[in-house]
């Protein structure tokens, strides 16, 4: 495996980490405290960074099944990530979160762990 996919394999190890972090915060806090935005925010700052690294250093086309599934679920962790954010600066860090919002979050969560799981499986098919 050429070294720059093996850096975006361990990279998106850490964004797991700081995704489940934010959503065991997130669910348990349901206000956008210091670590439900730190955790979701680095998550997906390093997610970004671990999928640049992986279309990088992929023979692949970018636009494969998992490519997309991988975008779609980063597309929706970085849009729950500007709710949060918007909804911490609307309402201040104590407002409890709507359910809405706090549904949505899971499902991102969700999304983004399925695609996590499709690639490792591909990982581990090779």
């Amino acid at each position: 495996m050429k070294p720059i996919l093996i850096a975006g394999t361990i990279i998106v190890q850490f964004a797991l980490l700081f995704y489940t972090i934010f959503i065991i915060y997130e669910h348990k806090r349901q206000k956008a405290a210091k670590p439900v935005l730190f955790f979701v925010t680095i998550g997906v700052v390093v997610d970004i960074i671990a999928t640049v690294c992986m279309i990088i250093g992929s023979e692949n086309s970018p636009f494969s099944a998992h490519g997309i599934l991988g975008y779609s679920s980063l597309t929706a962790m970085f849009v729950d990530a500007v709710l949060i954010w918007q909804y911490k600066m609307k309402n201040g860090a104590e407002a409890v979160f709507t359910k809405g919002l706090n549904i949505y979050s899971k499902i991102a969560y969700s999304w983004w762990v399925l695609a996590y799981i499709t690639g490792a499986i591909l990982v581990f098919s090779k």
